[in-house]
């Protein structure tokens, strides 16, 4: 059984800060995915285990986060948008 499907029945809120890195090619996680109605961010037709999925996607993620906390918006940056 899943981690995130014991997580979830326990505490069915935890979903809210779940990221789903990629859809495996195994069908119990596309099974698992449907589950949770989720997308993950990557379809790659990964089949390898071991987390080769998030290490694809935390730079992805991280990326996302350093944009929306770093990024300046065009008033702070100076440019004129008329």
């Amino acid at each position: 059984m899943d981690l995130s499907l014991v997580a979830s029945t326990l505490y069915p809120s935890i979903l809210e800060y779940c990221v789903f890195s990629h859809v495996s090619d195994e069908q119990g996680h596309q099974a698992l995915l449907k589950h949770f109605n989720a997308t993950a961010l990557l379809n790659l037709n990964l089949r390898l285990g071991e987390g080769s999925g998030i290490a694809l996607a935390y730079p992805l993620l991280q990326s996302a986060v350093l944009f929306l906390n770093e990024m300046a918006s065009f008033a702070e940056a100076g440019v004129d948008v008329e």
